[in-house]
């Protein structure tokens, strides 16, 4: 039997000062490779070697469709909430209302609490961090002990949504 979505949300990194990095970073080596590799001409007064210029701008780039691809993907249904984070995650992980001591929505420190923004997990005892952005999440306490924040840019509807969860009778 298919359960109702009370709440979903997919996000991606969309922060421009990230792609400026990125593309940046490409950039620079793309220019290197046709400078050093096309028109033959040595790239710095220090350059790489062809195959290592090569492998270090294949890595730049494989950095950048990493990020593009990056999905997070986040439903809460009348039986539980579902987490992906494409590509580390290809199908839902999923939390059962039974697996969940308490879930709330709250503010939180990505630098402070999990070191930034991605798949993220914290020395300091806040447990597991999927976001992609911004500084508002659901904090998932488990029956085990175990802490998983889902970040998210919907909170007013996060917080229905959780309302809802909890009336649920499934």
């Amino acid at each position: 039997m298919q359960k109702e979505v009370l709440f979903e949300e997919n996000q991606r990194f969309k922060q421009w000062w990230l792609w400026l990095i990125l593309l940046g970073s490409a950039s620079v080596f793309l220019y290197w490779v046709c400078k050093q590799l096309l028109l033959k001409t040595q790239a710095g007064e220090n350059p790489m070697d062809d195959v290592t210029l090569l492998i270090s701008a294949g890595g730049i780039i494989l950095i950048i469709v990493l990020f593009f691809s990056t999905r997070l993907s986040t439903q809460i249904k009348t039986d539980g909430i579902y987490l992906k984070f494409f590509p580390f995650h290809w199908s839902y992980k999923y939390y059962s209302k039974d697996m969940i001591s308490k879930c709330y929505v709250r503010t939180y420190s990505p630098l402070g609490e999990y070191g930034g923004w991605g798949l993220r997990y914290s020395i300091s005892g806040h447990g597991m961090a999927y976001n992609v952005s911004g500084n508002k999440g659901l904090q998932l306490e488990l029956n085990n002990g175990k802490k998983i924040l889902i970040g998210t840019n919907k909170p007013a509807e996060l917080d229905e949504a959780l309302i809802k969860l909890n009336n649920s009778n499934s």
